[in-house]
Formats: structure tokens, sequence, C-alpha cells
């Protein structure tokens, strides 16, 4: 605060201005911009990391509703096969034409409602591994996110090292296992 030309300044006011006049330089400079590239890439990756497991999930709750309404068509088609069976053996004890010809047009009924549902049991299951194959998928990819995040957050910790040791090196590993994670997020990116 300026009277009569004397300047007084708060006790942090100078590092403030000369924070703000100045870019950071040197080692801290690199490893706070490091960081931050890092942190964002990783906060991507997590979220794709927990959006691909909630899709596993999904798709592998679908699986279940599939297999089980795949279930149903079998005990279905189960009961229509005893009712069949049973329509066979009153056939065979029925002893007039008349009779034997209403068990035989029963009998192909039966039948042709079981190829349907044969049919239709048969897609439910086709269903369900799809999905299981999907969920498959959306877990290798969450394994891969996993990876990717958990060695931008080793990178992380390598920068801060770096900058309590002020070693050029590590800030090299730093970079190398930060890398080592970008990649690991393109791979699941490209969903390898």
């Amino acid at each position: 605060m300026s009277s009569g030309g004397f300047h007084v300044h708060g006790p942090h006011d100078h590092e403030l201005e000369h924070a703000a006049q100045h870019e950071p330089k040197g080692l801290a400079g690199h490893l706070a911009v490091i960081t931050a590239i890092l942190a964002t890439v990783g906060a991507f990756f997590s979220y794709m990391g927990g959006a691909t497991q909630a899709n596993a999930a999904l798709y592998k709750n679908d699986a279940a509703i599939k297999k089980t309404e795949a279930s149903n068509q079998w005990n279905y088609f189960q009961a229509k096969s005893s009712k069949q069976n049973l329509a066979e053996l009153a056939l065979d004890l029925s002893p007039s034409d008349e009779q034997k010809g209403k068990y035989k047009d029963k009998i192909a009924r039966y039948e042709g409602e079981k190829n349907e549902i044969k049919a239709k049991a048969e897609a439910l299951e086709a269903e369900s591994r799809h999905y299981d194959e999907q969920s498959a998928e959306q877990m290798h990819l969450h394994h891969r996110w996993a990876q990717a995040t958990t060695a931008l957050q080793v990178s992380i910790a390598l920068a801060a090292i770096t900058l309590l040791t002020k070693r050029r090196w590590m800030e090299v590993a730093t970079l190398a296992v930060g890398g080592v994670g970008v990649l690991l997020g393109g791979a699941a990116w490209l969903h390898y």
C-alpha cells in the first residue's frame, strides 16, 4: 500500500507477484506440468475403467436373463415332449382307428410345437453366449484401463520422488512409466 512514495508488501505478495511474472523453470516446473498431464490422462483412464466394468456387469446380467429365458423354454420343450410321449403311448394302447387318428394328430402337433420351442430356446442361448462374450471383452478392457491408470499413478508418485530427490534420472523414469501407462490406455482405446 502506498502512502507518500512508501510501498509496503504483505509477507506473501512478493512471491505471488514473482510467480505470476515468471513461468516455472527447471526440474520443479517440468514436474509440475508432467504431473498435471499425467493426472488429467489418469482421470480419463479411471473413468473408462469404471465404465467398462459397469458395461461388463450389465452384459453379464443380460446373459443371465437370456439363459433363464432359454431354461424356461427348455422346460416347456420337456413338458411338450412328455405330452407327446403320453400321446404315443395312448396311440399304441388305443383299440379303435378313430382314437388312433386323434392321437396321431396330437403327436404331430406336439412335434411341431417342440420344434418351435427348441428354435426359440437355442436362439436365447445364442443371445446369452453373445452377452457373455461382450461381458468378457468389457472386462478385458477394464483390466487394460486399470493397468494404464495404475502406471500413471506410479508415474505421478515417481514425479514426487523426483522432486524430493532432485535426480534427473528419476524424471526419465517418471516419463517412461507414464509412457507405459499411455500405451496401455491406447491399447484399451483400440480394444487390444
